[in-house]
C-alpha cells in the first residue's frame, strides 16, 4: 500500500456497533493502533501516507474522543486526520441548525489536522437529497471541514447504493467478489434514481474553494487541544497514560523496490529499534487485555477523493 500511489490514507476503522459512554477505555487502543502504524511506517522507510481514524457519531463521546485522538505531547501519538461517519441530516426538511450540524462545526472550530464526513448520505427519510451538500461545501462549514464521502457506490442490501449492476438475485446467491448478497458487483453501472440525479444536482450548485498545499504551510499554525480530563462514570481515559502496546519488536527499513506482498512484518511499531522512535514512553506488559477495547476496528485502505469518488459528473 506504501508504494501505491493510489493508497491515499489509512485508517483506524470505527466500530461495528455504535459504541457509547461506557466504551471511553478503548481509545487509547484505537489511538495505540494508529501510533502503531505510524511507527510502522516511518520504520520501514514508507512514504507519509496520512493515518487517521473513522469515528461513528456518538455525541456522547465524539467531542472527548476527536480531541483525545490529537491531543497528547508526542506527536508522532496524534492522529493525522480525523473522519465522521455521520447520518443526522435526513430528507429536506432539517437545515444547517436543526440537523445538528452547527454543533459539528463548532466543536471542528481550529481542529488541528483535517476533518472530514468519512460517511455521509441518510436514507431514512427518502428519497436522499443530500441537501448537506451546501452546507458542508458552502461558506458554513468548507473552511473547517475537507469534504464528505457519499456512502455508498454500489447498491446493496441496505439500499445505500449510487448505481447498481442488475437487480438482486437472491440474497443467499455469493459468487465471490463478484455476487455479494445476490447484487451483482461489475458490468456496467445504471444510476439508482433519484438519489444519483439529486447529488449530481447538488454538486452541479457548488463551487467550494480552497488553498494549494504551499499557501496553506506557509500560513497556518495549530495547536492541539487539552486533553479530556477522566470523569466517573463518564470519560474515563486518563490523558496522561502511556498508550498501550501489544509486543515490541525491530523493523527494518526498506526501499519502494524491494516491497513484495510478504513485506509488511508483524512488528507492532513499539519499537526497540532506534527507527521506531513514536513508541517511545510506551510500555509492553505481557499478553494484552483487550476486554475495554470493544470499538477498536480493524485497519484499512480509503482510496477516495472527498466527493470526488462519482467519475460520471
Amino acid at each position: 500500500m506504501f508504494v501505491c500511489d493510489r493508497c491515499l490514507s489509512l485508517r483506524v476503522r470505527e466500530p461495528a456497533n455504535k459504541p457509547t459512554v461506557a466504551d471511553s477505555g478503548a481509545a487509547p487502543y484505537l489511538l495505540s493502533a494508529a501510533a502503531d502504524l505510524k511507527s510502522y511506517r516511518d520504520a520501514k522507510g514508507y512514504r507519509k501516507i496520512p493515518i487517521g481514524y473513522s469515528a461513528t457519531d456518538t455525541a456522547v463521546l465524539r467531542p472527548m474522543l476527536q480531541d483525545y485522538l490529537v491531543c497528547r505531547p508526542n506527536v508522532t501519538e496524534r492522529l493525522d486526520f480525523y473522519a465522521l461517519n455521520s447520518y443526522e441530516w435526513c430528507g429536506s426538511t432539517p437545515d444547517f441548525q436543526t440537523s445538528g450540524y452547527i454543533g459539528l462545526q463548532a466543536l471542528a472550530e481550529n481542529y488541528p489536522v483535517p476533518i472530514f464526513f468519512s460517511e455521509d448520505g441518510c436514507n431514512t427519510v427518502p428519497p436522499r437529497t443530500f441537501d448537506d451538500q451546501a452546507a458542508i461545501f458552502g461558506p458554513q462549514m468548507v473552511d473547517t471541514w475537507s469534504g464528505a464521502i457519499i456512502y455508498e457506490w454500489i447498491q446493496e442490501m441496505n439500499n445505500y447504493g449510487l448505481v447498481s449492476y442488475g437487480p438482486q438475485v437472491g440474497a443467499d446467491v455469493n459468487d465471490g467478489s463478484t455476487i455479494v448478497q445476490g447484487f451483482t458487483r461489475q458490468g456496467v453501472p445504471t444510476p439508482v434514481s433519484p438519489d444519483f440525479s439529486n447529488l449530481q444536482q447538488q454538486w452541479k450548485t457548488l463551487t467550494p474553494t480552497g488553498v494549494s498545499s504551499g499557501q496553506y504551510a506557509a500560513t497556518v499554525t495549530t495547536t492541539p487541544p487539552a486533553c479530556p480530563s477522566s470523569t466517573a462514570g463518564g470519560w474515563t481515559v486518563d490523558p496522561s497514560a502511556p498508550l498501550p502496546t501489544i509486543g515490541v519488536g525491530a523493523v527494518s527499513a526498506v526501499t519502494p523496490s524491494s516491497v513484495s506482498s510478504t513485506a509488511s512484518g508483524t512488528s507492532s511499531g513499539g519499537g526497540s529499534s532506534a527507527t521506531s522512535q513514536g513508541a517511545a514512553g510506551r510500555t509492553a506488559s505481557g499478553p494484552p487485555s483487550f476486554k475495554d477495547a470493544g470499538f477498536v476496528g480493524m485497519v484499512f485502505a480509503l482510496a477516495t477523493v472527498g466527493a470526488g469518488v462519482m467519475v460520471w459528473l
